[in-house]
């Protein structure tokens, strides 16, 4: 199989992911509950990691690192952490559906829209520049599109935040393993990320970055002041009810080690390459649009393309059935379909992690071909 979906999962892993979450099974109990060998064997895993995602994402302490079950399980955390009913909130128009559905599921949210072209990063920041307005009470935004591959400026942003005051959040859905992320620089009070996409860690974990205490998601049992019946004030613990995925959680240490030791800058030169070789070869073939952006910069391992006259839907499903696995339709994310006018027939999604190569790309555009030619 040529796997092409890593923006919705990465399923080529390090091997070291795989061995480490299957030796937590047998090996790891519950952090913090327990002073038996096991239990504290997994407390250790568990600060390992948080020490890990500190190192990585620029955090000042490792308690400021919470594991949630995914980008979604963050972000909803993050957003019922800083947002009450009635507020005004800024997103961009690149947005999944992780961030705008738990903003519509507050009552009487103002959601403005920072609309701007695709892959124009000046007028973004002129858009944010626009709505950024007095009566805005935070910003949630994007760092890259899981759509178009867009890498949103969001150091800029962020600084038009913190000169007026408004507190924001930041989803690194796509970029956390192949962008580098400064949370003090940044100053966002909360990063949401998945584990198991650009991280290589398996399924079921993902961080959030704390600059605030936040307000608890799940109520229950942390391990710490078991005589209160209120969450502890106190980070991690007061956003981690219930038991860990420790399991994940040993995978995900791994896949955090493996980044530190290719290096994120590598990382990102071999997908922006590999998408640039992509969009020129479907740029040749005729009927197919590919929305390839012109600054090389600006884009990331994601690439989206329209077949003229022709459902991607069913384009997805011929190449799944003849090995390669891409993603079709709206991705989970209309806002971005609206902004780039492809919200009438979505997009077919090629997107690549650190595994693939570019003889695999060369396949899939031959295989892309033999598809059309069967379709005539």
């Amino acid at each position: 199989m040529i796997y092409l979906d890593s923006a919705a999962t990465t399923l080529q892993k390090p091997a070291s992911v795989a061995r480490s979450a299957g030796w937590a099974i047998g090996h790891l109990a519950s952090p913090g509950r327990g002073g038996h060998q096991p239990a504290m064997d997994a407390a250790k895993v568990a600060f390992s990691c948080r020490e890990a995602a500190t190192e990585l994402f620029h955090v000042s302490d490792p308690e400021q690192v919470v594991f949630t079950f995914n980008a979604t399980h963050a972000l909803n955390i993050a957003i019922n952490s800083m947002i009450a009913p009635g507020d005004t909130v800024v997103v961009s128009g690149w947005e999944h559906n992780a961030v705008t559905r738990p903003l519509h599921a507050i009552s009487n949210v103002n959601i403005k829209v920072a609309a701007a072209p695709l892959f124009d990063a000046e007028e973004t920041v002129e858009a944010f520049q626009r709505e950024l307005t007095r009566d805005v009470k935070a910003a949630v935004f994007t760092h890259v599109s899981n759509v178009f591959g867009f890498i949103l400026p969001i150091e800029k942003i962020a600084a038009l935040c913190r000169s007026r005051g408004i507190p924001f959040i930041i989803d690194a859905s796509q970029s956390a393993g192949c962008l580098p992320i400064d949370f003090q620089s940044l100053g966002a009070d909360f990063i949401a990320m998945p584990g198991h996409k650009g991280l290589l860690g398996p399924q079921g974990t993902g961080l959030l970055l704390c600059k605030e205490r936040g307000t608890p998601l799940l109520h229950g049992g942390t391990g710490s002041q078991s005589m209160s019946q209120e969450m502890p004030d106190f980070l991690p613990d007061r956003l981690e009810a219930g038991t860990h995925n420790i399991a994940g959680i040993a995978g995900l240490l791994e896949g955090i080690r493996y980044l530190q030791k290719m290096t994120l800058k590598r990382i990102l030169l071999h997908e922006q390459e590999l998408i640039r070789h992509m969009g020129a070869g479907l740029a040749r073939i005729p009927g197919t649009k590919a929305f390839l952006a012109r600054d090389p910069m600006v884009q990331g391992g994601v690439l989206s393309f329209q077949t003229e006259e022709q459902d991607c839907e069913g384009i997805a499903q011929a190449l799944g059935n003849k090995g390669v696995a891409v993603r079709a339709g709206l991705h989970c994310a209309p806002y971005a379909h609206h902004s780039a006018g492809t919200l009438d027939m979505g997009t077919v999604r090629a997107s690549v992690s650190p595994f693939n190569t570019r003889q695999e790309i060369d396949r899939f555009l031959q295989i892309y071909k033999t598809v059309l030619e069967e379709q005539e």
